[in-house]
């Protein structure tokens, strides 16, 4: 038995994989806290106990993320890009384009056989279309980002979101509420406002009917279906859209301590 584990440290989350064999999902955990305040320690320590395995055990530990060098205890380094690719074509082999939505970025990932990465592109900093982005909203609106997928499937029209500046957006979204709009109508605005921004980048490439849509954000169904309407293509949701990137990373940690073998 190998066991190996992936850790992606992000912006806002930290996740944890822990893989078996390199097929078998024993443990992910996604906690608050990304490059700082121990997310990664905490997302680890986490994952160890509900695989009911000890630190020592792990045979191999990839890191990945913005914060990938500062988790220590990795036997190594890899790409978070290259490392999504590897989790996507693992949760879904057909799968030729991943669009991926974090908190502080989104990028869209094209790959070829054997989930190998051809292709890729990613927005510009800015927080525009991220987790982020969506987090400022709610807050203006009052509502837990939680709830924003279930408020926005009860509107009836959408209110133009027009700025690609979050600052900017949260101001229309403040003013639309002073003009006595739904709050469902204003979240509607919302989603599609992500998704015109994500499809822009999206259409920078040659789109493949298979379109995986991972991160935090692809949690939100309201923000999904306004990306399928935009593209004009279904989505479809893994099963750990928001520890993919770590499942890539635990897959790399398998490959190469087989290979050490």
């Amino acid at each position: 038995m190998i066991l190996t584990m992936g850790v992606d440290l992000g912006s806002i989350t930290a996740k944890c994989v822990i893989l078996q064999d390199g097929h078998q999902v024993l443990a992910e955990r996604v906690v608050k806290g990304g490059m700082i305040g121990g997310g990664a320690e905490k997302a680890v320590a986490e994952a160890l106990t509900a695989a009911g395995v000890a630190q020592e055990e792990i045979a191999n530990a990839v890191a990945t993320g913005y914060g990938r060098v500062i988790y220590a205890a990795a036997n190594e380094e890899m790409s978070e890009i290259g490392c999504h690719g590897k989790g996507a074509f693992f949760q879904e082999p057909a799968a030729r384009i991943v669009i991926d939505i974090g908190g502080q970025d989104f990028k869209v990932i094209k790959l070829g056989a054997g989930g190998r990465v051809v292709n890729f592109v990613m927005n510009e900093k800015c927080a525009a279309g991220t987790g982020r982005f969506l987090e400022v909203m709610a807050q203006a609106l009052g509502h837990p980002v939680s709830e924003l997928a279930q408020i926005g499937s009860r509107a009836t029209e959408k209110v133009a979101i027009s700025s690609t500046c979050t600052v900017f957006a949260e101001s229309e979204v403040i003013s639309h509420l002073a003009a006595d709009k739904k709050v469902a109508d204003i979240v509607a605005g919302i989603h599609e406002s992500i998704a015109r921004r994500i499809a822009g980048l999206a259409q920078r490439l040659t789109l493949e009917d298979k379109i995986l849509v991972t991160g935090g954000v692809a949690q939100n169904q309201g923000v999904v279906a306004a990306l399928a309407e935009r593209l004009g293509r279904e989505m479809f949701v893994p099963r750990f859209p928001q520890s993919n990137g770590a499942l890539g990373a635990a897959l790399y940690a398998f490959e190469k301590s087989s290979l050490v073998r």
